[in-house]
């Protein structure tokens, strides 16, 4: 109740002293919450001493509070203080002065707690705990979180929602949320304190209030959500997460939330600091308000966020995750919601747990969602999943797959109860179905079904009971068994030792059998249960508590009579041997198998031999058996679950086959008869034999001779059964395998075996049987067989021999015709003998037997021929032998004819072409004459030789070398070999002349290959020379010196040699006189300039001595080009100094460096040859000086080795670049040299020009101005190195820069870069330029660049939608909103809504495939947001399964934006119908007693489907009605009747599926012949709101066996040409619906063209109706031609850089906004305007203020919406309700009327309204005063008036000087001036052309698509493709309605007689 201060300080009293003094401080804090501006002042109170009454006086006086003021004091938990209450309230409580007990707080408050751990801490301290357990036990932690939220939900009506997020998309956390009581801050408070448990908790601060703990009322299974127990479990649990928990929670009755965060690193920071470590604080606050999160933990808005609305809650936020988890979580999700759906398994699905089989029996009546969420970082996305919709945790696979339970009660001694529950899991079907736990490995499948499984062996070993302790799993308890239902157990007859592994088992306790305290174990349960004191009793007899003994045999007699009804065993008898199985794809498998010949199974017996039959198998066997196998050790007669049979195929002959399958396949139902029958038939479907006649007579006999070119055939084959009869196809299953016959015929060669052309295979024709034409291709000799084989395309299917043929012939040789000469070379030598080979052959060239008395003749024109004899090589072949041609060879006639002539032939006589060429050498032919040859000594001796034949000719044949040999010379040779003859050129010969007489030589020439030929002998005359062979020079000085050859001459440098002469001798030392034409074979090498005359005299020329000392030349004089010379060298010598010289090693050195090397310092002479003049003496004689030259460094020394001075130190330290001059001086020498002085080393970089400062760039665009940079030494010189690399880089690494970041300098030491792209967060950073050279760094310039969000770049597509609904087949998806995201994080609007799309596809894919289904943006509606795009009333796929949807942008060409994939699950819709996956054929039945002539349907499944055919019924339960009704167009017809004569079958129907093994018509059903009855599958169902639609499906009834045949084919091609027909119907509508849509948009595009048609005609641009796109662009290119030309026109612009400040909230700078077309008023109005020019106008505030924090307050703003202006225009002052006051001089109006806006022209009115408001523009400064005083004495305000001259009368009336004098036009920041009025006109135009060339391409475009659609549509092959079709199924139904007799029934023909004497009358006939 709230409290006036008044009466609060009279109820204290006079003193306000409680009777009692307690001694200790009872300290009280009161925080004042009555503030609205979100302070809250606290004090901290001493009321130890006080009562009440004296607290409140305090009160009063510490906050002020005056007595008319209401107030009311709370605890934190709202409880209200007064008198009682105080008295309890204990030191350190926290109080809240409110005015109203429930007003929200104004601010986060903060609450100190103690939470001292219990002492229980110490009792409890050795309970085991799950933190060893890792990983494994991760979900029983998480289940200790969930027991809490149960607790706290237990209370509520409705439904109890848990949810589990698991939070890794930003900050990894675990949150579990409930929306239970909450907790008030007492309440956290105990949770807080260690081991407090709930029998000890006080839920108030007040001991009046404390509660005690009230047990919960039994309820069945425990099921009463009292879980949260020890006070442990929930810090436990978080701190074994992560390493910090955030408790948020809030009580229904109170508007405050209390928080609490404990953490390790605040524990571990408290005991560091000696701070009492379990001392804390509780912020108690309002709902919502989170203003107290820290930024890294930011994702805690969103959930804080979700608190307004909620009424109650509590929240455990554990951060810190450990890794280990956060890896096991994303990759185990499926596993641990499975464990904790098991945990929680009766809390989730009720008492009876999860029945999939009967859900309507399991009624959850605690109402609990368990929801679990995992969200990872995107594209990844969430994974939801509700724990009811877990159907593979262990309790619901124990419960699906138990056939039976037994239920008992078991009491201990100290009054405890458990429930009990054991399910039998029956044998079936040769397996086991004992569930298996799905985190095991499973066991490997075979991949046959069945083939080769065995029992599973012994499964006693595991523990029976699970147990569950107040409704939850205790998962580490299990109880193994009781002494009553043991687990292992010696079996009996009746009942075998499996049954004891065949049940599993679950026990319910409550809180009265202890756990521990993470909920891991129970700590005596079996101990307990086995007590001799326990009394179980069974439910079915509860009134009975009988000892164990009754139990135990009632839980014996439930399992016996669960084996005996639900088992399944085979008896094997006939114990035979043990095998092992080399087929079993197990090598364990493999061993041991026993084999048995009998097996009694369900009562029949089966042995060895027996006819079976297989069901249930592809193919149905027939078969014999072979023995019977059973997996394992046995030896004699024994019990099995199960086992194989191995089957040998009958016929064998047709199959040839044996299968082992399992015992359960074998069809019980099959008789032997039938199945004999079966076999009989499939014998008489075995070809036997070919039978072949020859129908145009002309027999082939066996063995057989004919000549060759015989014709054979044609032939006729048939193939026939045992029983004569033709077969054309083998019946092996299926349409059976046609037989074809081969024909082939093989030549018996000398070389091997050779088949005569192809396999000739010959297909079945009807009434010819297998036809082959006549062969006439027999030309060959030799022996033949003719095959004849049947065949079919894969022999392996068939068992038996297939029959074959063969007929063995001879082809022999015919009569002689002809003759045949054999090869012959044809070219011939002259006189070489030949042979002539001839061949006699008959008409095919086969050699026949030599014609007797045959003499050949020959004959050749112009040769003379003659052979030896005619021999025989064989029987048919002979040889001319011996024969020759001789004759002279002319070289004009290459070619001869040769004749031979066999006289008799019918062709007697060939001719063959030969070729004549000489002969074999024969002699030799030498030129010239031998006998007269002479020549001079010294000459060679040429001679000329031929190779001649037998006939005189010149004959060339390989190895034809002819030697010569001269006496002491070496022989020479010549190859005569191509040509015949050749020359021989002797070495000079040079022989010793005595006496100067001629000597003899003797000379020999042969052909050393042809030994045969004789040698030609002769001697040669050498006469003596007399040629120059000496030359002898003499240097006549006085006396004539002779030189000697070879010899060195020294000589002065640059003088001459004179007086040379010289002689010439001949070989025998005798001087030869010179003669004019001797002198002139004299040459000299040292001079071209001879004086032939001084030759002549014997003189020589002079002789020029080098300059150089280092130019040794030789000097040579010969005589006829050297082969007889004379030699001199001439060595120059220096002469006396004439200059100092300097050497320079370079003539580059760089500022700041030595000069490399030394410079050398000689004395030369006139010729610079050096003197070797200095000596060491001479340095100090040295000097050096140059402009900037560092002389200390500079050092000379003297080389002793090379007689010069070097010079070091060389460097230049100061000066400008460029040639420097060094003087070096010693005595009277002067020395010069020239040193290019270059920049030095690098040292700096320097920005030459660059982009204008300062810097802002949008993010994602260029910067347009390049950055140049200058490489510079350390004095600011350019450096040219191009070897060192300039780098540009940002200052952080967050800001990507597109351009080459690495580049060198160029020529010139200069860099530029260019910035393509800069991309990166909003902010200041710096271009920073670096460069390095020989690893020293250069510094460099920087450069400040401002990133600023671009608004108008899309970044992000946001998609919101209903995650809540479901996507069910052929629905419409929920309504998808899109936002386009900008840079700056601003939604984007102008986006083209053509450029987005919606991808949907189905399956796993990164991104979009190319098959992807693409939607376009919906039309925007009234109530749409204008910043979103929406996809609305698209279609859901139709089919089931996980698809994919993916919303794009298109950008660019090169970029496209995605939004993250969002992963659906389409399910099936509601329940419509019964059908089929796959329409069966029309089945076709008769009056028969064979079952296969009988059956209906055979192994078909039915499903209940949705209206799109999906499987929607898998929880739906019911049965199908099987039943016949006539067909709509037969009435009044007799029915035919299933097996046992019944009119209905009733099929079960589980999980929306039922399965139809085989469906029947009774034996002789009655029924009408030719009739076609419907088999109605009708489904019954409850639980749905709408009956379900009945599958139909027709089938045709005949009473001829003979024709049942002929009418299943017909009836099997009319199936196949109604669904083909029908589908082609389809593509025709599809094809008629695109069509419709191609016209449609044909007349659209017409429409469209025509009208920008009309536009461009309107416009006086004249377009016909045709024109081409080459036209259109035309007048395009024109029209922009002249467009650029008006816009380039020289015009005022504004001067202000255009900043970038731009987005959909940024109007732009002032000055950029208008133009003004007056140059005058646009220079008054600017002037006018100084100051806002470049003020920025932005739409909203918040973008004023981004632009206000970017520029750092540089940049002035101003927002529109910060704007007010009057509505309308106000007139000008001279005008009064439309009337002039006055004439107005100097043509006055508004200068905001003088601006043009080019757009957003109504916001620019606005802005300019606020600038400008009502400032008039006049002509001129005395207009503007008159003006002036005319408004005033009006008695109107008159505004600021401008004037066209400069001038400004302000609204005050000031006038004059130069602050209202505006300057010159030049001077001023204007506005623009407009573009030309024709430049709009023209862009219009130039749109309109563009839009009208898009309309025609667009139109071009359609009608092709159109064109081309009908063509393919109206195809001729695709019309009469149809028309066969239908023609085809016309003929079908005429055929099988002609087939159809009369209607009739079978027991039509009787008078009264039963249907069943009607059926043996029809038997009777039938035979």
């Amino acid at each position: 109740m709230q409290r006036p201060a008044a009466a609060a300080a009279a109820s204290a009293g006079p003193a306000g002293v409680s009777p009692q003094q307690p001694r200790s401080s009872k300290m009280i804090r009161v925080y004042d919450c009555r503030t609205e501006n979100g302070e809250t002042p606290k004090i901290d109170l001493d009321a130890r001493c006080l009562d009440f009454n004296g607290f409140m006086q305090l009160i009063c006086k510490k906050f002020a509070l005056r007595f008319y003021e209401t107030f009311v004091l709370v605890t934190t938990d709202r409880k209200v203080m007064n008198y009682d209450t105080f008295g309890e309230l204990q030191s350190g409580s926290t109080l809240y002065l409110l005015h109203h007990e429930n007003q929200p707080l104004p601010a986060a408050m903060s609450e100190e707690i103690m939470f001292q751990p219990h002492y229980d801490s110490l009792l409890k301290a050795g309970t085991f705990e799950y933190y060893a357990e890792g990983q494994k036990s991760f979900t029983y932690a998480l289940a200790e979180l969930v027991d809490n939220s149960l607790s706290a939900t237990s209370g509520n009506s409705g439904v109890k929602t848990i949810e589990i997020r698991m939070l890794f998309d930003k900050t990894p956390a675990v949150l579990v949320l409930d929306n239970g009581r909450g907790m008030s801050s007492k309440d956290l408070n105990n949770w807080a304190t260690y081991r407090l448990s709930k029998f000890k908790r006080n839920s108030s601060i007040f001991s009046s209030e404390k509660e005690d703990y009230v047990r919960p009322d039994h309820t069945r299974r425990s099921l009463n959500s009292d879980i949260s127990y020890f006070g442990v479990g929930g810090k436990q649990a978080s701190f074994f997460i992560g390493d910090s928990v955030r408790m948020i929670s809030k009580q229904a009755n109170s508007p405050d939330v209390h928080e609490l965060v404990l953490s390790k690193e605040d524990f571990e920071r408290k005991e560091e600091n000696k701070e009492d470590i379990y001392k804390g604080t509780i912020l108690n606050r309002k709902a919502g308000d989170s203003s107290h999160i820290a930024d890294d933990e930011r994702f805690l808005h969103s959930i804080i966020a979700e608190e307004s609305g909620k009424d109650s809650f509590t929240a455990a936020v554990i951060t810190g995750v450990f890794p280990d988890h956060i890896t096991y979580l994303k990759q185990h999700f499926d596993e641990w919601t499975r464990k904790l759906a098991h945990v929680y398994h009766y809390y989730i699905h009720g008492v009876d747990g999860n029945n999939m089989r009967s859900p309507q029996t399991s009624h959850n009546h605690l109402n609990i969602d368990i929801l679990v969420t995992l969200r990872e970082k995107p594209p990844k996305c969430p994974r939801v999943m509700n724990l009811r919709e877990v159907e593979d945790d262990m309790q619901t696979l124990y419960i699906n797959a138990a056939v039976d339970t037994f239920e008992f009660k078991a009491q201990t001694g100290d009054g405890g109860v458990v429930e009990g529950v054991l399910r039998y899991h029956p044998f079936l079907y040769d397996k086991e179905t004992y569930p298996k736990d799905p985190v095991e490995p499973p066991a490997p499948v075979d991949e046959e079904d069945d083939d080769y499984s065995i029992p599973s062996g012994n499964l006693g070993t595991r523990d029976i009971f699970e147990c569950f302790w107040n409704g939850r799993l205790i998962p580490y308890t299990k109880v193994s068994e009781f002494d009553w239902c043991p687990r292992s157990c010696k079996g009996t007859k009746l009942l075998p030792s499996e049954c004891y592994s065949r049940f599993s088992g679950v026990l319910f306790t409550d809180d009265k059998f202890l756990v521990s305290s993470s909920k891991l174990k129970f700590m005596e349960l079996e101990l307990k249960l086995k007590d001799k004191e326990t009394i179980f009793t069974p439910n079915s007899n509860t009134q009975r508590h009988s000892q164990r003994g009754n139990i135990e045999k009632e839980f014996k007699q439930w399992l016996q009579n669960c084996h005996e009804k639900y088992d399944k065993e085979v008896e094997f008898l006939g114990y035979k041997e043990t095998i092992t199985r080399e087929d079993a794809p197990n090598k364990k498998m493999q061993f041991p198998w026993a084999t048995f010949s009998t097996i009694e199974w369900d009562g029949k017996t089966y042995k060895e031999g027996q006819l079976v039959k297989s069901q249930k198998t592809v193919p149905i066997i027939y078969g014999s058996v072979i023995r019977f196998l059973l997996y394992g050790e046995y030896n004699k007669t024994c019990f099995a679950t199960g086992g194989h049979v191995e089957v040998n195929r009958e016929p064998e002959a047709l199959y040839h086959t044996t299968k082992i399958i399992p015992i359960s396949k074998i069809d019980k139902t099959a008789t032997d008869e039938n199945i004999r029958t079966y076999i009989e038939n499939d014998v008489d479907k075995i070809p036997e034999k070919l039978v072949m006649d020859w129908p145009e007579g002309n027999p082939w006999s066996q063995d057989s001779a004919h000549p060759a070119g015989t014709p054979l055939g044609p032939l006729r084959v048939n193939i026939l059964n045992r029983k004569g009869d033709p077969l054309s196809v083998i019946q092996t299953g299926g349409p059976g395998k046609k037989m074809n016959v081969d024909l082939k015929i093989v030549h018996h060669g000398s070389k091997g075996d050779k088949q005569i052309g192809g396999n000739t295979i010959a297909r079945f024709v009807q009434k010819h049987g297998y036809w082959f034409k006549k062969i006439e291709n027999l030309t060959s000799l030799g022996k033949y067989t003719l095959s004849l084989k049947s065949m079919i395309n894969d022999p392996s299917d068939f068992g038996g021999r297939l029959p074959k043929h063969e007929l063995k012939f001879t082809i022999k040789e015919g009569e002689a015709e002809s003759f045949t000469v054999g090869e012959v070379n044809p070219t011939l030598r002259v006189g070489v003998p030949f042979n002539i080979p001839l061949q006699i052959v008959d008409r095919y060239n086969h050699p026949v037997t030599l014609p007797s008395k045959i003499k050949p003749v020959i004959d050749c024109g112009g040769l003379d021929l003659s052979y030896e004899t005619v021999s025989s090589s064989s029987s048919k072949t002979f040889t001319i032998s011996g024969v020759k041609a001789r004759g002279k060879v002319l070289n004009y006639q290459k070619s001869y004819d040769l004749t031979v002539t066999l006289p008799g032939l019918k062709t007697d006589t060939k001719m063959i072409k030969i070729a004549l060429l000489p002969g074999n050498p024969h002699s030799l032919h030498v030129k010239p004459e031998l006998d007269q040859f002479k020549l001079e000594n010294g000459d060679s001796a040429t001679f000329t030789v031929e190779v001649l034949d037998e006939a005189g000719n010149i004959t060339a044949n390989p190895k034809q070398i002819v030697r010569c040999q001269v006496s002491g010379l070496p022989p020479v040779t010549t190859d005569c070999s191509r040509t015949g003859s050749g020359q021989l050129v002797t070495k000079p010969i040079n022989v010793h002349i005595i006496d100067g007489q001629p000597q003899m030589l003797g000379v020999q020439f042969n052909m050393p290959s042809q030994r045969h030929i004789k040698p030609v002998m002769a001697q040669i005359k050498v006469l003596p020379s007399s040629r120059v062979s000496k030359i002898q020079l003499y240097f006549q000085d006085g006396d004539n010196l002779m030189l000697r050859n070879n010899e060195k001459i020294d000589w002065q440098a640059g003088g001459v040699l004179e007086r040379l002469f010289y002689k010439l001798y001949d070989e025998s030392e005798i001087e030869v006189p010179l003669t004019a034409e001797i002198a002139s074979k004299i040459k000299v090498n040292w001079t071209a300039d001879v004086d032939q005359a001084d030759l002549f005299r014997g003189k020589l020329p002079d002789v020029q001595v080098p300059t150089q000392v280092q130019e040794l030349r030789f000097h040579q004089v010969s005589y006829q080009d050297q082969n007889v010379s004379f030699s001199f060298t001439i060595i120059p010598c220096p002469d006396k100094p004439e200059r100092l010289r300097a050497t320079l090693p370079e003539n580059t050195v760089k500022l700041g460096e030595t000069l490399p090397g030394d410079i050398k310092l000689e004395l030369v002479d006139q010729y610079d040859n050096v003197t070797n003049s200095l000596t060491h003496a001479c340095l100090k004689y040295m000097t050096v000086d140059a402009e900037g030259l560092n002389k200390s460094e500079i050092a000379f020394q003297f080389e002793e080795n090379c007689s010069y001075v070097a010079v070091a130190g060389v460097s230049f330290h100061s000066g400008s670049l460029g040639p420097r001059e060094l003087c070096f001086t010693f005595n009277d020498y002067v020395a010069s040299a020239i040193v290019k002085v270059t920049a030095g080393v690098p040292a700096q970089l320097q920005l030459l020009s660059g982009p204008e400062q300062p810097l802002q760039v949008l993010n994602g665009n260029s910067i347009s101005t390049p950055f140049l940079i200058q490489l510079c030494d350390q004095w600011g010189n350019p450096c040219p190195d191009q070897g060192v690399v300039v780098q540009i880089e940002s200052s952080s690494p967050s800001l990507e820069l597109s351009t080459v970041t690495l580049q060198p300098v160029d020529a010139d030491g200069k860099v530029s870069f260019t910035v393509d792209g800069v991309n990166g967060p909003k902010g200041c950073y710096q271009l920073l330029f670096k460069s390095s050279f020989n690893g020293k760094a250069i510094s460099g310039p920087s450069v400040n660049l401002t990133v600023i969000p671009d608004p108008n770049k899309p970044v992000k597509l946001s998609v919101k939608y209903d995650t809540r609904a479901r996507f069910c087949a052929g629905g419409t998806f929920p309504v998808f909103s899109v936002t386009v995201v900008s840079d700056e994080g601003s939604p984007i609007t102008s986006c083209n809504p053509a450029d987005l799309s919606m991808l949907l596809w189905e399956g796993e894919s990164s991104m979009p495939p190319q098959t992807a289904i693409n939607l376009k943006c919906s039309k925007p509606m009234g109530n749409d947001r204008n910043d979103c795009f929406y996809f609305r009333d698209k279609d859901i796929p139709e089919s089931t399964g996980t698809n994919n949807i993916q919303f794009s942008l298109f950008c660019s060409k090169t970029r496209t934006l995605f939004s993250d994939q969002i992963k659906i699950d389409v399910v099936a819709n509601q329940p419509v119908k019964l059908g089929p996956d796959s329409q069966p054929n029309t089945p076709v039945v008769f009056y028969s007693t064979d079952m296969t002539n009988r059956r209906l349907v055979e192994n078909l499944t039915l499903k209940i489907k949705d209206k799109c055919g999906n499987a929607a019924g898998q929880k739906l339960n019911g049965k199908v009605i099987v039943s016949i009704r006539c067909c709509d167009k037969e009435r009044n017809q007799t029915l035919p009747l299933f097996e046992g004569q019944k009119q209905s079958v009733e099929v079960g129907l589980q999980r929306g599926a039922a399965h139809i093994l085989n469906l029947s018509i009774m034996k002789n059903s009655p029924g009408d012949n030719g009739s076609t009855y419907i088999l109605v599958f009708k489904p019954e169902v409850q639980m749905i709101p709408t009956a379900l639609a009945a599958f139909e499906l027709p089938f045709k009834y005949y009473n001829d066996a003979e024709s049942q045949g002929k009418m299943s084919e017909l009836t099997r091609k009319k199936d196949q040409l109604t669904a083909a027909i029908a589908k082609n119907e389809e593509i025709n509508t599809s094809f008629r619906e695109l069509r419709e849509a191609l016209t449609n948009q044909l007349l659209n595009a017409c429409k469209k063209e025509e009208f920008f048609r009309n536009e461009l005609n309107k416009r006086n641009m004249r377009l016909v109706q045709h024109s081409s796109i080459a036209d259109i662009d035309q007048l395009l290119t024109e029209k922009t031609a002249e467009a650029e030309r008006n816009q380039n026109v020289p015009r005022r612009i504004c001067s202000i850089h255009r900043n970038n400040f731009s987005g959909p909230d940024v109007l732009g700078m002032v000055g950029h906004l208008a133009f003004i077309q007056d140059d005058d008023a646009a220079r008054v109005i600017s002037w006018h305007l100084t100051g806002d020019m470049n003020c920025v106008v932005t739409k909203t505030t918040a973008a004023a203020n981004r632009i206000y924090h970017d520029t750092q307050g540089a940049q002035q703003v101003m927002p529109l919406d910060g704007i007010h202006v009057q509505a309308g225009d106000r007139p000008l002052p001279h005008m009064r309700n439309g009337r002039k006051l006055f004439e107005p001089p100097g043509n006055p109006v508004h200068a905001r009327n003088l601006l043009m806006f080019p757009t957003e022209k109504e916001k620019c009115d606005v802005v300019f309204k606020n600038l400008l408001a009502d400032t008039i523009v006049m002509d001129d400064l005395e207009s503007a005063t008159n003006y002036r005083r005319m408004v005033v004495q009006n008695k109107m305000p008159c505004p600021t008036i401008l004037t066209r001259q400069g001038d400004r009368v302000s609204a005050r009336g000031k006038f004059g000087g130069s602050q209202n004098k505006a300057p010159p036009l030049h001077k001023l920041v204007v506005f623009g001036a407009p573009l030309p009025p024709f430049y709009a006109i023209l862009k219009e135009e130039i749109e309109l052309l563009c839009q009208y060339r898009t309309a025609v391409e667009k139109k071009k475009k359609v009608e092709k698509e159109r064109d081309n659609h009908i063509q393919t549509w109206r195809s001729p092959e695709k019309q009469q493709k149809m028309e066969e079709m239908e023609k085809q199924l016309r003929e079908i139904e005429e055929e099988l309605t002609s087939e159809r007799p009369r209607k009739r029934s079978p027991g039509a023909d009787g008078d009264g007689e039963t249907s069943g004497i009607l059926t043996k009358r029809l038997r009777q006939r039938s035979k």
